[in-house]
């Protein structure tokens, strides 16, 4: 692992997890997705309340960005700032040539921080440096940047991997060893990409048979249908017992190329993101699991990171950095690692609906009304 912390067996990390959704996460109960907790701003700051905090974000694709990350992070950064301060937000649509500019842009609009969710870890790194020589301090959101980053904020990325296998291989049960796994990696420009499969392999390898493995640009659903088009053709539908997909995206495109291929039953297939309609294939049965990450823990901390380091609250600052990680180009980076959790249908209501990501209205649509009943999510 990169993170600079005690490694703890997988095992354990995952029942910790796996527990978090009836313990840690109650975000809602806690005020923080519909009345977001803002600081004290009382120290005396390098800056004062009004400032500009750069947003960039890499793609609309993955739901959550526009829906959650973006309108978090714009509340947390006014309620810390009492309403003065601004988030200057830029989406890159998937396009790594868009987000340098946009980068370049915000340099020369001389914001005081950028949040960088990067699409291209290591493209990135010159606009960091450019950036650092402009005084504006780059925080890393969600995906560690390379070149100089002042901190990272994400989820315990390996363990988000660890989650997915070990959920995989509980599934599979008595099974597993003869079981044949097609893998869906990320976009292997994504350092996260890797950290995924990490923590996927620790739990797959030496207990399934790996029969298929590819990585997907961009992390493109397109991509990954044609993929597993290909894995179906070479290893046979019927001989597929599961699917590791490191994404909801993915897993959407995965699903669909099974279906189109005749499956009249799909097999496990994994993803990330917790998108809603991830959500709802999870009720309809179609797709095994997501993993959850809270995106209110991560946005409003990565706000405070930003406001805090802009005002000089070094105090403030560094108990939300109190992880480190190391980059290829940077060692030591002051980070924080949120946890994950694994959502089945046994527990979307303790999970996503709780912490108030969706209603049940809004899974149940009429299409899903029929399957939410059979698993008593009503």
């Amino acid at each position: 692992m990169n993170a600079r912390t005690p490694h703890t067996p997988a095992v354990r990390r995952i029942g910790i997890a796996l527990a978090a959704s009836v313990s840690a996460l109650s975000l809602t109960a806690c005020g923080v997705i519909d009345g977001i907790g803002g600081g004290d701003s009382s120290a005396a700051p390098e800056k004062g309340d009004d400032i500009t905090v750069g947003l960039l974000l890499p793609d609309k694709d993955t739901a959550r960005f526009e829906k959650f990350d973006h309108p978090l992070i714009k509340k947390e950064v006014a309620s810390l700032t009492n309403g003065k301060g601004k988030v200057d937000y830029a989406n890159a649509e998937a396009s790594p040539d868009k987000q340098s500019r946009q980068f370049q842009q915000m340099i020369e609009d001389q914001v005081d921080v950028i949040l960088v969710d990067a699409l291209d870890a290591k493209a990135i790194a010159s606009d960091v440096r450019k950036a650092k020589d402009a005084g504006i301090p780059v925080i890393a959101y969600d995906r560690l940047a390379e070149g100089p980053i002042s901190a990272y904020v994400s989820h315990d990325n390996e363990l988000v991997g660890e989650v997915q296998g070990r959920s995989l291989v509980e599934e599979l049960g008595s099974k597993a060893a003869s079981s044949k796994v097609v893998m869906m990696n990320g976009d292997p420009a994504d350092p996260n990409t890797a950290r995924f499969k990490d923590g996927a392999l620790d739990e797959l390898e030496g207990e399934v048979d790996i029969v298929k493995r590819y990585d997907t640009d961009k992390w493109s659903p397109e991509n990954a249908k044609k993929n597993m088009e290909r894995a179906i053709a070479s290893v046979g539908l019927s001989n597929i017992a599961a699917v590791y997909s490191a994404n909801d995206g993915m897993a959407g495109a995965v699903i669909d190329a099974l279906k189109e291929a005749g499956a009249s039953r799909i097999p496990p297939v994994t993803g990330q993101d917790a998108n809603l309609d991830a959500v709802q294939r999870i009720v309809a049965g179609e797709q095994f699991m997501t993993v959850y990450k809270p995106f209110a823990q991560e946005a409003t901390n990565a706000a405070k990171m930003a406001v805090y380091k802009v005002q000089g609250r070094d105090i403030e600052f560094d108990a939300l950095t109190q992880d480190s990680v190391d980059s290829e180009s940077e060692e030591n980076i002051p980070a924080q690692l949120v946890s994950v959790v694994a959502v089945t249908q046994k527990n979307i209501e303790s999970t996503v609906v709780q912490d108030g990501v969706y209603t049940v209205k809004e899974i149940c649509t009429a299409e899903y009304a029929a399957d939410c009943a059979a698993i008593g999510l009503e």
